[in-house]
């Protein structure tokens, strides 16, 4: 899992049809201090976020299809929790 922050939204007119009933944000890795890492790129949401939170991405197929219970889900990056709060603990 990584941490990023939901960008926005993408709109669709149409979509595969697993894709039918979820959102889809735009969403931008994050570094553990909130700047950012990488790239931009699309997630699926399954925790009900939306633009401006920090969410944790999983970028894993096979446990994707398990939390959707769809075994021939074409998603690849599914947003699976909205974070309340960072703690990074100072190097010892």
């Amino acid at each position: 899992m990584i941490l990023c922050r939901v960008l926005g939204n993408v709109v669709s007119t149409i979509k595969h049809p697993h894709l039918n009933t979820l959102a889809i944000f735009s969403v931008q890795p994050l570094e553990a201090d909130g700047s950012d890492s990488g790239e931009s790129f699309l997630a699926v949401d399954h925790a009900q976020s939306g633009p401006g939170d920090v969410v944790l991405v999983l970028r894993e197929g096979n446990g994707i299809r398990q939390i959707l219970a769809d075994p021939k889900s074409p998603v690849r990056c599914l947003i699976v929790g909205v974070v309340d709060q960072v703690s990074v603990a100072p190097n010892a």
